[in-house]
């Protein structure tokens, strides 16, 4: 009997021990990192829901202060980007700009 609570204690501690080297080896894509600051403009133009509060409320300083790091990201980037996320960072930032430009105006 102690046999099997230490096997079942040594199977679990193995168990936590890989899942937090999944936990701690994932990798964010470029791509997944633009996707969420765009989240966050729709968020700020109220586009979207506030996760925390479930409303739409608007926030256009940091609607603009988040288009103006992507746009940073944008420049720093240049030469190291793939063809796709550079698509997608001129898609998000084009789509964005719209968006901005309607509310703001």
């Amino acid at each position: 009997m102690e046999d099997t609570k230490e096997a079942t204690r040594e199977k679990s501690a193995e168990e936590a021990k890989t899942c937090q080297e999944e936990i701690y080896t994932t990798t964010f894509a470029f791509s997944t990192f633009l996707l969420s600051l765009s989240t966050s403009v729709l968020v700020c133009l109220g586009e979207l829901p506030d996760p925390m509060k479930n409303e739409k409320s608007t926030n256009l300083p940091l609607a603009k202060q988040t288009i103006g790091i992507i746009e940073m990201l944008k420049e720093k980037t240049k030469g190291n980007l793939t063809e796709e996320e550079d698509k997608l960072i001129e898609g998000i930032l084009y789509d964005l700009r719209m968006k901005y430009i309607s509310i703001a105006c």
